[in-house]
């Protein structure tokens, strides 16, 4: 499709082609803004995603072949962005406070994680529920050689559970509020705190981990 004007040997101005690259990019731009715009319960409308990147149609199923392709690779496009250049050192921190990281890095993004519901509801096989997997898995290891998990605990098992907290807190987070009458900063921070006590239960620590505001790293 058509990108930035350029001027041919005629002088005329003519429109320059994206590469697929550029366009691919700017249909996951488009994708985000209209799910911050709308919710991502408002539904994607794959038409109004082509015409607000300013492509063809019929390129979204060229690239993607899906609707739930497009909305998994802005998912991650956006994942990815985010922890660019912000890894070093997560991978090192012991299980609790990475934990305690991600809970603060997961609140950041509700939309990102109700969206990953969404498309894991939908039946899309492609979701990554545990994304970098293999990275976690070698710093749930050396949480057990090092005692920051007990010797004996199911250490995926675990990493499961307190991932699943997260996602579901987030997910019903405002509801909570509503629910309970607890203005919404002050719940999350209560929740913050009891989800640090939880996992300071599954480490076998008797006090939960201190925790401050920074943080902002990559998922586990």
């Amino acid at each position: 499709m058509d990108g930035e004007p350029e001027v041919n040997g005629t002088g005329r101005k003519r429109r320059r082609r994206r590469t697929r690259q550029e366009t691919e990019a700017d249909l996951l731009d488009a994708a985000r803004r209209l799910l911050q715009r709308d919710g991502v319960l408002a539904g994607v409308n794959l038409r109004e995603i082509a015409a607000e990147a300013g492509v063809n149609h019929g390129q979204i199923y060229q690239y993607y072949g899906s609707r739930q392709a497009l909305l998994r690779a802005s998912v991650t496009d956006l994942v990815d962005r985010q922890v660019a250049g912000q890894e070093q050192g997560f991978w090192d921190l012991p299980f609790a406070e990475r934990r305690a990281a991600m809970f603060r890095h997961r609140l950041a993004e509700p939309e990102v994680v109700r969206l990953e519901a969404l498309l894991a509801l939908d039946g899309d096989e492609g979701v990554e529920a545990l994304p970098r997997f293999a990275q976690t898995r070698r710093s749930l290891d050396r949480d057990q050689r090092d005692g920051a998990l007990p010797a004996d605990a199911d250490a995926v098992a675990a990493h499961v559970m307190a991932a699943s907290a997260l996602v579901g807190y987030v997910i019903f987070r405002e509801a909570y509020a509503r629910d309970t009458g607890i203005p919404l900063d002050a719940l999350d921070d209560r929740a913050e705190a009891a989800y640090a006590r939880m996992i300071a239960g599954l480490t076998g620590a008797g006090e939960a981990p201190e925790t401050d505001d920074g943080g902002d790293l990559a998922p586990a």
